[in-house]
């Protein structure tokens, strides 16, 4: 295979991760980050204001060393967009991204190091020409490699927890909305407060937890009473990341795999 077609599974990668994370950060800044909210005062979450609770769920999702973050529906690149990932600021990631019928990618991060497992779909869909001849000498393994190599190094931007809040806390910023404050509620078995906006039709809703460290439970992007077309759940907030990764034999080395290939 020549290092042509490598560069190109590389791009599609590329695309997908960066994709989910733009899609989450956008639409999490809608409720996370109003502009000209107010200082939040440290009183019982209850007596907050709706302005108040997004900046406090806001700042509390910034201040987080780690999370488990999932999202499905339509994240800006079509219906079958969707994620689960759990990552932290040391550079350790766990979880996949998927792109419903046109394949899905298990990521694995640990500092430098990073393993990818395209699943059949996604080789056939996203790579030219179907990516058959690198699929068969991956195999049902991880292409292995690092944060410095060429062919991964912008995908793991997905799974950087750093990458994300910096970007929610100097990019992602939206004009002032009317936020309007809920009637206390559970998500996911977490009492929490919902905060709800509308822009152009549509309804975003967060959730934030009534009790602790105000942190975002669930947002939601919604057109009138139908279902969300978007959701995100936010947990596993300071929990570390599991530590386990592919064998030595579960994965190929991407370096050696270009080299033979070239």
């Amino acid at each position: 295979m020549s290092g042509s077609r490598t560069g190109a599974c590389s791009a599609a990668l590329c695309s997908t991760a960066l994709t989910a994370l733009t899609a989450l950060t956008t639409l999490a800044a809608l409720a996370l980050c109003p502009a000209g909210a107010t200082a939040a005062p440290a009183d019982d979450t209850g007596s907050l204001s709706a302005d108040q609770l997004a900046r406090r769920s806001h700042d509390a999702l910034l201040s987080a060393r780690s999370l488990h973050v999932t999202a499905q529906g339509d994240l800006g690149s079509g219906a079958g967009t969707s994620f689960d990932l759990t990552l932290d600021r040391s550079g350790n990631c766990r979880g996949s991204v998927s792109l419903g019928p046109q394949g899905s990618v298990e990521i694995i991060r640990r500092g430098t190091d990073v393993w990818i497992k395209p699943n059949a779909a996604f080789w056939k869909n996203e790579v030219p020409g179907g990516g058959s001849a690198l699929a068969s000498l991956v195999g049902d393994r991880y292409l292995k490699g690092t944060t410095n190599d060429p062919v991964l190094r912008n995908t793991t931007d997905v799974c950087d927890l750093d990458t994300f809040q910096k970007y929610l806390d100097t990019s992602a910023k939206l004009p002032a909305t009317d936020l309007t404050k809920g009637r206390p509620t559970t998500v996911d078995g977490v009492a929490a407060i919902p905060v709800t906006a509308t822009r152009q039709g549509r309804t975003y809703t967060l959730d934030v937890a009534a009790s602790g460290k105000p942190y975002p439970v669930r947002f939601t992007v919604a057109r009138g009473p139908a279902a969300p077309d978007a959701t995100v759940r936010f947990g596993g907030f300071d929990q570390p990341v599991p530590t386990a990764t592919p064998a030595a034999a579960d994965a190929v080395d991407i370096t050696g795999l270009m080299s033979k290939q070239s």
